[in-house]
């Protein structure tokens, strides 16, 4: 069973900061260890900030997921920015099309149990991103 998702806008440094306390405050709520808190929060803020920075702006969407033993959350990140023209470049450790240290989606991939990228030239991004444990 599901929760209902959260919806956020990404349109603002402020809206990056509330929408990673949102994250914790759900980590937390799940019983996930401050380190397991640490690696979701720091991906949800590497993909929240590429979502002002490439997409123009977008939505974050969070729900906390339960799937037999096991509960989690999923954060989605979406925009209608130009998207990405090379995904394996661009999950490439290094690789920055914006001056940054190239660690952003290869680093939230890491950092997160699911990493799903929907994205063309033109079309936007969605990046999905999930973390579980098991009780």
């Amino acid at each position: 069973m599901n929760e209902p998702v959260q919806d956020m806008p990404l349109h603002t440094d402020e809206d990056v900061v509330r929408l990673r306390k949102l994250a914790r405050d759900m980590l937390v709520r799940l019983g996930f260890s401050l380190v397991e808190q640490t690696k979701m929060v720091t991906a949800a803020s590497e993909l929240a900030r590429n979502t002002l920075r490439y997409g123009g702006g977008g939505q974050a969407h969070l729900r906390e997921l339960s799937e037999g033993t096991r509960r989690g959350i999923e954060l989605v990140f979406a925009d209608e920015g130009p998207g990405i023209a090379d995904i394996g470049l661009a999950l490439t450790d290094g690789y920055t099309s914006g001056g940054g240290l190239g660690l952003g989606l290869s680093g939230a991939k890491r950092l997160s149990d699911e990493f799903e990228i929907r994205t063309a030239p033109g079309e936007g991004t969605e990046v999905t991103i999930r973390k579980w444990k098991m009780f």
